[in-house]
């Protein structure tokens, strides 16, 4: 599947994660993933959550800025979700942020669809094709998460956002980079709720949500109130908080409890 793969030695990891670095035509050079393995023996085709940052980001900051994999585990030790590989790849690393779109020669998106979960599924022995999938993120990330959720609805369970950009002219308000940059030749391909028009009759089960003292807050309303005329049922929710990691932090355990509700692996 790739040229080169590189995984961190087990002597030198500490708190169950683990890094892989793959060399990728979709990125046209390597491509890093953090990953969370819960340390529980005799697991099998877990459920894979792909978890993505957003801008200025890398595949570090879930981990080294929020905790995701400390409190994951304390979940699962906790009885409220069951075991789960959590995958945090980096964007790509072009500009400020790639927006998980093909630009540039870089096919973004199918390194997250496809090469993501290969290199996870060929390094990391409880994941198997049989896997459920699930896909998440924050601002770009969550644009990432619920737009390739929603497009690519026939192999996510379930897709969750957090403070997420819902257009690409969104992008603007982050990066120095061009807009033309981003832009897809399908106008449907720049907008969640334009994919999620094109593709309601095959939508995986949805949920997000957002700080009320977010920027992006009146897009992320427009999106729920989008939904809601259209009688396409989701979990839209609103908390107290703005863009940034302590309300991301906390909130990503909404996302795991989410996930575990729509997956078929029982809680231990």
């Amino acid at each position: 599947m790739f040229r080169t793969t590189e995984i961190s030695d087990a002597a030198y990891e500490s708190a169950n994660l683990r890094f892989i670095t793959v060399k990728t035509d979709k990125l046209k050079g390597r491509g890093d993933i953090c990953v969370f393995v819960p340390p529980m023996a005799n697991l099998e085709d877990l459920p894979l959550v792909i978890l993505l940052h957003g801008v200025y980001g890398s595949a570090w900051v879930w981990s080294q800025k929020a905790g995701v994999h400390i409190f994951a585990l304390e979940m699962m030790e906790k009885g409220e979700i069951p075991p789960m590989i959590i995958a945090m790849p980096s964007d790509g690393l072009w500009g400020d942020g790639s927006g998980y779109l093909p630009h540039n020669q870089k096919d973004f998106e199918s390194w997250i669809v496809d090469d993501v979960p290969n290199a996870v599924i060929e390094n990391i022995p409880s994941v198997s094709k049989k896997s459920e999938l699930f896909i998440s993120g924050l601002s770009m990330g969550g644009f990432g998460a619920l737009r390739l959720g929603v497009k690519y609805g026939d192999r996510f369970k379930a897709i969750s956002g957090h403070s997420s950009i819902t257009d690409i002219e969104q992008m603007n308000l982050f990066v120095e980079e061009s807009l033309d940059n981003y832009k897809q030749e399908v106008a449907s391909e720049n907008s969640v709720w334009s994919l999620i028009e094109k593709n309601k009759n095959q939508l995986p089960k949805l949920r997000f949500d957002c700080g009320s003292e977010d920027q992006l807050i009146e897009y992320n309303r427009k999106l729920h109130k989008q939904l809601d005329d259209n009688n396409i049922q989701h979990i839209y929710e609103e908390f107290k908080g703005a863009h940034e990691w302590s309300y991301w932090s906390e909130h990503v355990k909404d996302t795991l409890r989410f996930f575990a509700i729509h997956s078929q692996k029982t809680i231990s």
